[in-house]
């Protein structure tokens, strides 16, 4: 499971967004999908980084495919000129 936080530019409100591998969320105009969320070994509460494809429902390509991470959102960020997307941590079950 994978806890996510999406950021609407425009007006500055903020979502949780909550999924589990496999599942596909809508938030506003992103469908956001998880492939995987992975934390170290033996220590959950450490460093998430989860493997998504999100989409913007009036395009056909993805904005992103890839890797974020919790502890570093910049080095592979959503590129949108709206909307932000990024990992806050993983869980079990």
């Amino acid at each position: 499971i994978a806890n996510l936080r999406g950021l609407d530019r425009i007006n500055g409100t903020t979502q949780d967004i909550i999924l589990s591998v496999g599942e596909t969320v809508t938030f506003e105009r992103l469908e956001i999908s998880l492939m995987a969320c992975r934390y170290p070994q033996g220590d959950i509460s450490s460093d998430a980084f989860a493997q998504l494809i999100i989409r913007d429902i009036r395009e056909e390509t993805p904005r992103f495919v890839g890797w974020m991470f919790a502890s570093s959102p910049a080095l592979s960020a959503l590129d949108h000129p709206r909307y932000d997307v990024w990992v806050l941590s993983c869980s079990s079950s």
